[in-house]
């Protein structure tokens, strides 16, 4: 994750605990006396991997700074059911105003994490690096593809602002793939450039003009082994669209350099994990 998008968390989590909260926790606050002290666990339910209990203590930690938050699991460390991932104290009205956000917050990230390390797990041995897609949750951008990095995957674009990716739309508009990339050039950008292949032919013409990474876009895994044979190494490609964890490991095998999932964030089930409370 670029450290320039580090900000982003605490304002993400801002918003967050603002949305929920609003002018106050009036059930804690009618209950809850001011003074009063809580502890407990943070549980896993189901076996895992790992990803957000640092951003889960800083939501604590926006609520009240004196909250004690000890992980006890490192970030993209596979858990069991019934794993204790961290214990807390505190404040009793912060932890129990900030406990569905913090949860919220980590088993979305845990779940995007779990099925990372699936697919990652799935293409083993082979060259082909899990790439996640701009498909993330509206806001959640910066949370959800940290939890691809800790699921062991990497990142494709952050956004639309850190890479040139040419996509059929962009090429109907110019009128032919020749011209997006001649109009891309002719920018003065120094970014890196990739395309959208549809067909053999528009691999062929992409290999003419250069780029520096081709996608491979909903083609079948023998469509995509002829592209690889056709670029010989010459150039990075990317494999993308209808990838499931049934047929990936044949996707990787073809010998593309990267296979970009939507699925990793817009699809991953949540993860269970409670906050026990001890008496």
């Amino acid at each position: 994750m670029k450290p320039l998008l580090r900000s982003e968390i605490g304002t993400c989590l801002r918003r967050a605990l603002e949305e929920d909260v609003g002018s106050g926790d009036v059930t804690t606050a009618a209950i809850v006396p001011a003074g009063a002290v809580l502890r407990g666990n943070i549980v896993a339910k189901q076996a895992g991997v790992i990803a957000g209990l640092d951003v889960a203590e800083q939501v604590f930690q926006l609520l009240e700074k004196r909250i004690e938050f000890d992980a006890l699991a490192g970030e993209g460390s596979v858990v069991e059911s019934n794993t204790t991932l961290a214990k807390l104290s505190g404040s009793a009205r912060a932890l129990l105003t900030g406990e569905r956000t913090a949860l919220n917050f980590l088993n979305r990230m845990s779940g995007i994490a779990t099925l990372t390390r699936k697919f990652v797990d799935a293409v083993a041995h082979t060259r082909a690096t899990i790439l996640d897609t701009r498909k993330t949750a509206p806001g959640l951008r910066t949370l959800d593809k940290l939890a691809v990095i800790r699921g062991g995957g990497r990142n494709h674009r952050i956004g639309l602002y850190d890479m040139i990716l040419i996509k059929d739309n962009h090429i109907d508009f110019a009128g032919s793939l020749e011209e997006a990339v001649a109009r891309v050039r002719t920018s003065g950008t120094s970014l890196e450039v990739e395309v959208e292949a549809r067909t053999l032919a528009d691999v062929q013409t992409a290999l003419k003009l250069g780029v520096d990474r081709i996608l491979l876009d909903n083609m079948s895994v023998e469509l995509i082994r002829e592209a690889v044979q056709l670029s010989a190494g010459r150039v990075r490609l990317e494999a993308s669209g209808n990838i499931n964890l049934e047929n990936v490991r044949d996707i990787a095998e073809t010998g593309v350099d990267f296979i970009s999932v939507g699925a990793l964030t817009h699809s991953a089930k949540s993860f269970d994990a409670s906050l026990e409370w001890v008496s």
